[in-house]
């Protein structure tokens, strides 16, 4: 498997993005970018694609865990869908955080989360499931990649404690 073309560290300015919020505060589409998101950490967690067992795993733990972790910062799920499709897998699921939609793949290849992956012997290219930590200076404070989707929420608290 090839590595990502951008290798991210504990330390480095995250990446500055400008993508359409689906969601939450955001409502049906408005535009965010990690720039006026600075005096607040951030959660940014890529995921593979809306409404697939995984995800939506992941997404459902974090929004069992909703009340606990917006008060500790302001957390956005990230995946190359579309907003239609971002609408669809936040009213299935009833989720209250926004969802940034990324179909020119800008933010996912920023952060180095575009890799090659392979099922069942066939190679494609796609989101790698990680979650980036944010502080409120727009410095990376924790990275988790290959994430497993029942354990996302308690390696949050711990980075959010």
């Amino acid at each position: 498997m090839k590595t990502p073309a951008v290798e991210l560290k504990v330390g480095d300015p995250a990446p500055e993005f400008c993508a359409t919020a689906v969601g939450g505060e955001y409502g049906d589409g408005t535009e965010v970018s990690l720039s006026r998101l600075r005096g607040s950490p951030v959660v940014l967690y890529f995921y593979p694609k809306d409404d697939t067992p995984g995800c939506t795993t992941q997404a459902c733990g974090l929004r069992d865990s909703w009340s606990d972790l917006t008060r500790r910062a302001k957390l956005f799920g990230v995946s190359v869908d579309s907003a239609a499709s971002h609408e669809k897998f936040i009213a299935k699921f009833s989720l209250p955080f926004p969802l940034l939609s990324d179909p020119d793949k800008k933010i996912v290849k920023a952060y180095g989360v575009w890799v090659e992956k392979s099922m069942y012997g066939k190679k494609y290219m796609g989101a790698e499931r990680s979650t980036f930590v944010i502080d409120a200076n727009g410095r990376i404070a924790s990275i988790f990649r290959k994430v497993k989707p029942d354990e996302h929420v308690e390696l949050l608290r711990s980075a959010l404690a």
